[in-house]
């Protein structure tokens, strides 16, 4: 999770922030970094804003290299949306031949908390690019994703502290037969994550994704209702990684976890920020373990009570 922290790593390639016009820095050769572009989100007079940063980039840096490309702030990203920004970096396919990764939204809480950036439809980037390898985005206010088909897409991941039920089906009914790496963010129903396990239909159904061997279904608020549906899900014969971190698991997940099909296949499992008994812990871990499975169960969290009522909390929402 990078939420903490401005990406260090993408691509697997270390991040450079492109510098301001005025700074001594020495550039990196192009294809040995992913390029950061970001400009204050809050900016003040004179502040150089986004599109005219990307232009100097562009007339700055041997684009027919350009490997990996990360979008941070843009100006009033809490108003403003990401249209602007697709648009430009559509309008520069024919310099950045070489692209291979795109995040887009790279931006701290300080910047813009992750609920608040205003994103646009993300997919003209996806038809204007057709090499793109990898994709992310942060934020789901105004995120649009129709299905689409790409041929070439190997991980797509999708950050929000709640994603709408209409995105989560436009992903899970796009046809991308590369897709290796799958991560959703569903969030919570306070900052629009509507969707159910219905939703994810063709996904868990195995129809979808043929070449996916590992699925991130985290930071749900009906996580144990994701997990009862990943406890049958025909997709999971087939990965290795299995992602259901920063949710609200409870024992009910869990069990219905251990209790569906056999999960001893897998090379790793991730329910990290969960809310399980010290007892269901050690059932996981016994049912798993001795069989090569990391397991990870970091981050145990305990629920709030007041006037009565049982609270529990996503990792990342606002």
């Amino acid at each position: 999770m990078t939420v903490h922290h401005h990406m260090r790593e993408f691509h697997d390639l270390p991040v450079f922030d492109f510098p301001a016009a005025d700074a001594p820095v020495e550039l990196p050769d192009a294809a040995a970094v992913a390029w950061r572009i970001s400009s204050p989100t809050y900016c003040d007079p004179g502040d150089e804003q986004w599109g005219p940063l990307f232009e100097r980039f562009l007339k700055t840096v041997d684009t027919g290299r350009v490997r990996a490309l990360v979008v941070g702030g843009w100006d009033e990203a809490y108003e403003n949306s990401s249209a602007d920004i697709v648009t430009a970096l559509i309008g520069a396919a024919d310099r950045l031949t070489a692209l291979e990764a795109v995040f887009l939204g790279d931006m701290l809480s300080e910047d813009c908390e992750i609920s608040w950036i205003v994103q646009s439809d993300v997919t003209p980037l996806l038809a204007a690019y057709p090499g793109l390898r990898e994709f992310g985005v942060r934020g789901g206010t105004g995120l649009v994703f129709p299905s689409v088909r790409h041929e070439n897409l190997e991980t797509l991941v999708v950050e929000t502290g709640g994603l709408g039920a209409e995105v989560v089906r436009g992903i899970a009914g796009s046809d991308l037969p590369a897709l290796a790496n799958l991560e959703l963010w569903l969030g919570t129903d306070e900052y629009g994550g509507d969707s159910t396990p219905e939703d994810l239909g063709p996904l868990l159904s195995g129809s979808a994704f043929p070449a996916l061997r590992s699925l991130g279904l985290c930071n749900s608020v009906i996580q144990d209702a994701v997990a009862a549906a990943v406890a049958s899900a025909p997709v999971v014969a087939r990965i290795e990684r299995l992602d259901l971190s920063m949710g609200v698991l409870t024992d009910e997940g869990a069990a219905a976890l251990l209790d569906g099909q056999p999960l001893t296949h897998l090379a790793h499992l991730d329910l990290s920020h969960h809310y399980l008994s010290d007892a269901v812990r050690e059932r996981v871990l016994a049912a798993l373990v001795p069989h090569g499975v990391t397991v990870v169960l970091d981050d145990a969290e305990e629920p709030d009570e007041y006037n009565g009522e049982v609270y529990r909390y996503v990792a990342v929402a606002e």
